[in-house]
Parts: structure tokens; sequence; C-alpha cells
């Protein structure tokens, strides 16, 4: 066939058009075809296809090749097509569907336009003294609804969610605490189209027999949606069992198990041997933050008989202060599972059900038990686990800004005059509560994440600030400075930011310790 050089190739090849080639498409972008305003299209020759004509029976290659085009060359059948189908086209129908449409569009984007209006106004409306009170400690605390269009994420999420807003039914829960504006609890906040997202695939996750651990651990790792980390933190910490039917039986098991070791030691709390640890408990949860949460009775009662109940339990360490704030991210992820507020800070706690307080008290009691058992160092005699992380962030630090390093030490600042707190506290203290839970998606995602990750957190946590350190000059401003950082602004995006530096710094430091020594 090669030498055959007048028989016409079977593949032909059509230089006007090639596959792929950009067409008009009609929708809601574009106006519908009309044959009027798209006369060029329609050839003047062309004609519709009558009745079918059957092919007679093909004898030869030769004849069949005649018969017929390759698939790949388009010719001028799209131009047909388009005169078929302008034909055929009712016009007047086609006119009046898209004028419905854009008429239907102009009324949603102005109802659209006045629900924003309406916020505005409600905002504008509320008391503008809160905007700007003083606390004690010379903080200004931004009102609820600035707290709500303060954050530039927030305000960007807001656009590219309204449509999906318009389709979620929106639940309203009724304001159980007096004073708190109806925004939180009237509104179901929308979710953008990538945290929707990242919501099916923990929900598709999680709905399986048997949930996969290892892939649970990295999706944690960027954060886990509201909605399903209470249940995603009982399953990192390994409360939970994988096996979603053994989970009911487990959760009975073990909160029958806590509410006994609270009717056999909560009494002696009085004793003698016992009054010392109880009263120190007693002292420190209303040093805890928030202080909203804090103030509520019904709070300190279950924090009280976790902390006691924990410390009776642990005669190795006891109780020692520090560990008290660590039940809070529980305690409030946990609420978080029963209720539709917001702000879980402001939300009367005492109003719940009796059994559910329960249920959140003793998964908070084991869930903390379990972080605890893997940093448990940091709080037996003379907490040798927090002396020695201190050290290694100092080393580390030597190496990763020796600039950094030098000022401190030249001013005669020493690590555990502020990374002391650092470790105790997981940074509890150093940055908002939500923030802390943020960063606790992470160390639970991360293995050894409360006890080796956290050094390497702490490490960019404290070069983030490099610039306002090297600009103090002296011992007391420094110290001031590092004990009272300016983070209570902070949200998602600075704590996502600071783990995947800490992050960089584990990759490059983690598997080689003698590389923090000089």
């Amino acid at each position: 066939m090669a030498s055959d050089g007048g028989r016409k190739q079977f593949w032909k090849r059509s230089g006007a058009k090639v596959p792929g080639s950009i067409q008009h498409v009609y929708g809601a972008q574009h106006p519908p075809f009309d044959p009027l305003l798209h006369g060029t299209l329609i050839k003047p020759g062309s004609k519709p296809p009558t009745t079918p004509v059957k092919l007679k029976k093909v004898s030869t290659f030769q004849e069949f090749e005649s018969n017929t085009s390759d698939a790949w060359d388009l010719g001028d059948d799209d131009d047909e097509l388009l005169a078929i189908a302008a034909e055929n086209l009712n016009t007047e129908v086609v006119m009046e569907t898209a004028h419905k449409v854009i008429q239907n569009h102009s009324k949603l984007q102005e109802q659209h336009k006045f629900q924003e209006e309406h916020l505005q106004e409600e905002k504008q409306v509320e008391s503008p003294e809160l905007s700007s009170v003083p606390c004690g400690d010379n903080r200004l605390v931004k009102s609820v609804s600035e707290g709500h269009t303060s954050s530039s994420s927030d305000n960007a999420s807001e656009n590219s969610s309204m449509q999906r807003s318009q389709s979620l039914p929106q639940t309203s829960t009724p304001p159980l605490v007096s004073g708190m504006a109806d925004y939180n609890t009237s509104v179901t906040p929308a979710l953008t189209e990538r945290e929707a997202s990242r919501l099916d695939k923990f929900k598709q996750l999680l709905a399986g027999p048997n949930t996969d651990l290892e892939e649970l651990r990295k999706l944690s790792w960027s954060g886990i949606p509201k909605r399903v980390r209470p249940v995603a933190w009982k399953l990192l910490s390994g409360y939970l069992p994988a096996n979603v039917d053994r989970r009911e039986s487990t959760l009975k098991r073990k909160r029958k198990e806590y509410f006994a070791f609270v009717e056999q030691y909560y009494d002696s709390r009085n004793d003698e041997n016992h009054q010392d640890t109880y009263r120190q408990i007693h002292i420190d949860i209303p040093r805890m933050s928030p202080e909203v949460l804090r103030l509520q009775p019904k709070v300190t009662e279950i924090f009280e008989r976790i902390l006691f109940i924990w410390a009776i339990r642990h005669p190795a360490s006891g109780y020692v202060q520090g560990i008290n704030d660590l039940v809070t991210p529980f305690f409030v992820v946990f609420v978080c599972e029963y209720i539709e507020e917001e702000e879980v800070e402001n939300f009367d706690v005492s109003s719940l059900p009796e059994e559910v307080l329960q249920n959140i008290e003793a998964d908070s009691y084991w869930c903390m038990s379990k972080l605890l058992d893997g940093i448990q160092d940091n709080y037996t005699f003379a907490q040798p686990g927090i002396q020695k992380k201190v050290k290694m962030l100092e080393e580390l630090v030597s190496r990763i800004d020796e600039q950094v390093h030098r000022h401190l030490d030249q001013h005669e600042v020493k690590y555990l005059q502020f990374a002391f707190r650092w470790m105790n506290n997981l940074l509890m203290r150093e940055v908002p509560l939500h923030c802390t839970i943020r960063l606790w998606d992470t160390y639970q995602s991360e293995p050894e994440g409360f006890s080796h990750f956290h050094l390497y957190v702490c490490a960019a946590f404290l070069v983030r600030w490099r610039k306002e350190i090297l600009e103090e000059k002296d011992f007391q401003e420094l110290l001031i400075f590092l004990q009272n950082l300016p983070t209570v602004h902070w949200g998602n995006e600075e704590i996502s930011v600071l783990l995947a530096e800490a992050y960089r710094l584990k990759f490059a430091f983690a598997d080689a310790p003698n590389h923090y020594k000089k």
C-alpha cells in the first residue's frame, strides 16, 4: 500500500480544524443560539438531512473508505449541526427562558445585598462601647459583632459561601446567656467550599466500619472541622477504638469506670492526706482561661473532680500547677458535640442535661489522662521533663537563630524564665483558646506530638518574634515582652504558619540531634 502513491490515505488530515478547537458554549454565561444573530454559522447551501438512506453493502475496502470519513476529521460537521439545531429551535421560548433566568438572578443578587445591609445595621445598633472595653491587663476586648468580622479570612469566605448558605437549613438555638448577641445563635456559620470538602473527607473516613487511624492522622494534621473534632480527638488519643461496633460499649464502660473512681475517692478530698492537693486545685481553677467559662460553678465542680481523681490515681506526680489548664481544651471540644453555639466560652454549661454533663466529664478525664501519660515526667518531682526540654530549646535556638540567642544571653535572659511556662502549659497561656485547640489537632496527629513536636513549635514560636526581641535592649523589657506576647488576635492562619515552620525545623533536626550542638 505504501507504493501506491495515487491512492487516498485512510487517515485524512484537515488543516481547517483540529480536535479540541475552541467552540462557542451556549449556556448561563452566553445568550442562547439565535439563527438571526448567528446567521453566519448557517451555510446557504446546507439543508437538514431527510430520512436516512440505507447504505448499500460495501464489497471492497476502497468503497468502504469512500463512504466513510476519519473520526478525527471534523470538516464542516459542526456548522451543519448548528444549522440543524437552529432550524428546529423555537427562538421565542428560548428568549423567554433566558429572560426568566436573568430576572431570577437579579432577584437573588438584590436579596443577598439586602441581607448584608441588614446584618451591617444590626452590628451598628449593638452597643459601641463594647468594642473597646479595657481589661485589667490593659488589653482591649472586641465586641461580639466585631469578633465575627475582624479576620480577613472570614470576610473573604463570606461571599464565596453565600450560595451554599442559601441552600443549607439554618438552625437556631435560643440564647442561653443573657446579654449575648443573637448573631451567634440565629445564623449557622456557612462553610467555604474548601471547608465543606474537608468535612466530607472526614465524614467518609469516619463512616467506615474500621477507621484508618493513619489516614485520620494525615487528614487531621492540617486541622479538624469543628463538627467531627470530638470523635476525631477521642480516636486520635486512643480513648475510642477504631472499630465502630465497639465504640458504644467502650464509652459506657469507661464512663462507668470513671464515676466508680469518683464514688470511691472524691469523698476523701477533705482527709488530712489529701487536703493540700484539693486546696491547691481549688486555688488554681479560678486562674484558668477563659474567664467566662471558669466562673461558672458547674464547670468549677466538674474540673475539681477531674483533677482530684487524676491526682489520687497518679501518686508518682500528684497534682502540679499547670495540669489544670490541660483539661480545658478537651472539655470545650466535647461540649461542642452537644450544642450549636459558635462561642462555647460564653455558653451556660449548666443548661445541659445531667447525663450529657457526666459524659463530657468522663470523656475529658480519660483523654486528659492519655495526654499526661506521654508527658508525665513534666510533672514528677523537680519536673525533669520540662528542665530537659527547656535546655533542648536553648540549644536548638542557638543553631537556628544565633543572633536571637546571643541577644538573650547578652541581656542575661534565661530560657527557663519564659519557656518553663511554654512547656508546662503547652503554650495555652500564650495563645487564645481556639488557637490551642487548632494546635492540638496537629499535636494529636504527630507521633509524640505533645512531648517531642512541641519543642519545635516553641522554637518556631520564639524565632517568630525575633524582630521585636532584637529591638528590646533591657532585661526587664525583654522578659515582660516574652511573658506577654501579643497573640490576642491570632487565628488559624497564624497557627498554620507556626506549625509549618515547626515541621521544617523537625525535619532538619529531629533525626540529627547533634546538629543543635556546636
